[in-house]
């Protein structure tokens, strides 16, 4: 049973961190094959500010400018992001086509031309290309010119690619394309970054699965220990050296450690391909970033399972180790030798756990940046499990002092002396539910505070997409007196206190008076908006660039005053708000594409026919308002799968753990229960109390687990949350989910403990007495 428990325990560790890692590597392997194939980290773009494509013309003045520039394009067909490029200007190592080695690209630049994929991608396309296995998931390259006709987008360009080698002299970039901005090259891949913060909170996950496990381990081998103390004793009462004893069994830990490493491992692939659909269609969702649906065995995860394993099993032995090391030669042979030296360490078990907390407190108060954040989390977490056995112990204390009757006596007596041994399955217990309560309460708070932002944001009954001006202009003409207003959505890209951001141009309404919540702000913000002197910011910018409400920033050398702030939530960058009137004056080369309809809603199947039959607007460039909404819905739901899987995983783990250590008791116990069956008590009451006992136990570990699951998800809102995306969720409180969460832990609990509850009442009476024909 103790080396079940032990290889289990650690397999099941293994398996959740190297299943997490597998997933985040494969992740990042789709982001780097993308970055690489679109050498994003390697050169500056040139890109519109209005977010329109750039002209042929513009292209072809640059290059007579001096400006040795590539163009590219992009579109989506059938899922797939096909991009088109010119390979006779594009830098040697952009695309799949490497001019510096000397290629043939005659099929390449050929009439029909030449598609590159993966053969997948192809599939989507249904062409017939060049397979190319090292690009990106569904992502697929031709020459500029096929790439336009298959998109329908003839003379238009996306973005350009800077070469790094320019001429000395050349026009400036403003003179030329003044309405062009020149995107400096990303050290790696910005997808990667921007969801950085994601792989993180997975990792998260995967270390707090390990631990649990490593509690497991950690509590095998103490009662491994414990059991095994008469063989210790004798051994070394034979003459076996302590070093070689302890060398010995070391030697042990490790062949079993690797064992289980290499069984956690194959878990962790499984599991990993159970959660990898739910992750890329995260990923495609919040991010836009294609993630492969396939596993490669790639030794940065399989190697980093293996070493974790060695690494837990060597940490969880060492206390053992040296106890063992560290107790006298007959010290072994008084009765749970190991519990006493266990309740001696209680005070420095106390001592740390304090400092922990205070360490925690502290951070609290200073954190900044992601790493802070999830070192306060750590401190918060292992002080908290590290402070449960006294907590627990100082209960158990209290109720045997205030106990009436032999049997109450003794039933909370008998508790305490079992707390070392079940301590370490508790803490792992506390573990999990503690980040049960957290995360359910941080994604619940995401929900709720999500499902009120798009009930703020998508006022709007109808929302229009044009192809281009003329159609924008058509829209607004027949529809303008059919609707109660049209809305338009323009925006740009420029930078405000140095930190890009997205500017829209906004015309004043009550929609949005009505609507917007503003976290903070002066009098009569939209007032001062409209009146052309005002900007409001979103959280994310006024916290990264360090702003308040009543400063002043510079948008193309005009002054505005920042007149409020409001949360948006979901949205990984910076963005603003000016009046419309100021957006025509600095912008007039910037139309609106894109319209905000509000009209009763019993008239909108009415406005969508008219648009769709008078000015020829597809349906799929017409999205009503709970549309939207279900979309964004349903992606939010999809970011949080994987989340509740890793949950429900963990609080797995840690039933395991109480039922491996109520097991291992169960052997040892006898000669405690004995005397008590001895004096009247029968089997059947014994084995009540037995499960009583672990119920009552994993009820009290519950009632503290609540307020630490609080202070996690506290931590995740306000702290990593913040340094993750630059805003701040409000927290709720959820008392139904916490009461339901208690059930199962309770419930866990109880089924854990029958099966050793069950053996204790079968024990026939021979064994029993038994006890007392030996030395004990």
């Amino acid at each position: 049973m103790q080396l079940f428990t032990l290889l289990a325990g650690l397999a099941l560790a293994t398996a959740l961190w190297s299943g997490v890692q597998a997933v985040n590597t494969e992740a990042r392997a789709s982001y780097d094959s993308a970055a690489a194939t679109l050498g994003e980290a390697g050169y500056d773009q040139l890109v519109s500010g209005d977010d329109q494509p750039i002209s042929l013309e513009t292209y072809v003045a640059l290059r007579r400018a001096g400006w040795l520039v590539s163009p590219v394009i992009e579109g989506q067909i059938n899922g797939v992001r096909l991009i088109g490029i010119e390979p006779l200007t594009a830098p040697s190592s952009l695309g799949p086509v490497n001019l510096a080695d000397g290629a043939d690209i005659g099929a390449f630049l050929s009439g029909r031309g030449q598609v590159y994929g993966t053969v997948e991608t192809l599939a989507a396309l249904d062409v017939t290309g060049s397979v190319a296995p090292d690009l990106a998931p569904n992502v697929a390259y031709t020459d500029i010119g096929v790439a336009q006709r298959m998109l329908d987008r003839a003379g238009e360009v996306d973005l350009l690619i800077v070469a790094p080698d320019q001429p000395l002299r050349q026009l400036a970039l403003r003179e030329v394309a003044p309405n062009l901005i020149r995107r400096a090259a990303a050290a790696g891949s910005d997808v990667g970054k921007l969801t950085d913060s994601f792989h993180l909170n997975l990792t998260a996950f995967g270390l707090l699965s390990f631990a649990v496990g490593i509690f497991i381990v950690n509590g095998a081998i103490g009662l491994a220990f414990e059991q095994r103390r008469p063989v210790v004793r004798t051994l070394r009462a034979l003459g076996v050296p302590l070093g070689a004893l302890i060398g010995l069994i070391a030697v042990e830990l490790m062949l079993m450690a690797l064992l289980a490493g290499i069984i956690g491992v194959a878990l962790g692939y499984v599991i990993a391909g159970m959660l990898l659909p739910g992750v890329a269609a995260t990923l495609n969702g919040l991010y836009g970033a294609s993630v492969a649906g396939t596993l490669q065995l790639r030794p940065s995860w399989w190697i980093s399972g293996l070493a974790i394993a060695l690494g837990g099993t060597a940490l969880a032995a060492t206390g053992a180790l040296w106890q063992l090391s560290r107790m006298p030669l007959l010290a072994a042979a008084q009765p749970r030798a190991m519990a006493m030296a266990a309740g001696r360490r209680a005070k420095v078990q106390g001592g740390l756990a304090a400092i922990l907390i205070i360490a925690t407190l502290i951070l609290a108060a200073t954190a900044q940046g992601l790493i802070a954040g999830f070192a306060m989390l750590a401190a918060l977490l292992i002080g908290a499990a590290l402070g449960l056995p006294i907590i627990l112990s100082a209960v158990l204390a209290f109720c045997a002092n205030r106990a009436r009757g032999v049997v109450g006596q003794w039933f909370w007596a008998d508790t305490r002396q079992q707390l070392p041994g079940l301590s370490l399955a508790l803490m792992a217990l506390l573990l999990a539910m503690a980040a049960n309560v957290g995360v359910s309460t941080m994604v619940s708070s995401f929900r709720l505070t999500f499902v009120g932002f798009l009930d703020q944001r998508l006022s709007s009954e109808l929302y229009v997409t044009a192809a281009d001006a003329n159609q924008a202009a058509q829209i607004t003409e027949r529809i303008a007196s059919e609707v109660d207003v049209i809305l338009p959505i323009q925006s740009v890209t420029m930078p405000i206190a140095s930190i890009p951001t997205e500017v829209f141009g906004t015309r004043i309404h009550d929609t949005y008076r009505d609507t917007w919540v503003l976290l903070d702000s002066l009098d009569l913000p939209w007032d001062q908006v409209a009146s052309g002197e005002a900007i409001l910011i979103n959280e994310q910018l006024f916290r990264r660039a360090g702003l308040n409400v009543g400063d002043q920033v510079m948008l193309d050398a005009v002054p505005l005053t920042i007149v409020g702030v409001y949360g948006d939530y979901g949205n990984p960058i910076g963005q603003a708000v000016i009046g419309e009137d100021l957006f025509v004056k600095l912008y007039p080369d910037v139309g609106p594409l894109r319209f905000g309809v509000r009209v009763p809603e019993a008239d909108v199947n009415r406005v969508r026919s008219i648009l769709r039959d008078d000015v020829g607007i597809p349906d799929a460039q017409m999205i009503n308002q709970a549309g939207i909404k279900a979309f964004s819905l349903d992606v939010f739901d999809r970011t949080f799968v994987v989340t509740t899987a890793l949950n429900v995983l963990t609080l797995a783990v840690a039933a395991f753990a109480i039922l491996m250590s109520l097991l291992t008791l169960a052997t040892m116990r006898v000669p405690q229960l004995s005397p008590a069956w001895a004096v009247g008590m029968t089997r059947a009451e014994l084995g009540r109390l037995e499960v009583i006992r672990a119920v009552l136990l994993a009820l009290l570990t519950a009632v503290i687990a609540l307020p630490l699951g609080l202070a996690l998800a506290w931590a995740l809102l306000a702290v990593v949350n913040v340094a993750a995306f630059g805003w701040q969720l409000p927290m709720y409180l959820f008392p139904w989910d916490y009461v339901r969460l208690f059930g199962f832990a309770v419930l866990a609990a109880a089924i854990a403990s029958l099966w050793p509850a069950i053996r204790l009442a079968r024990t026939p009476p021979a064994g029993l007495l038994k006890v007392f024909s030996n030395e004990r």
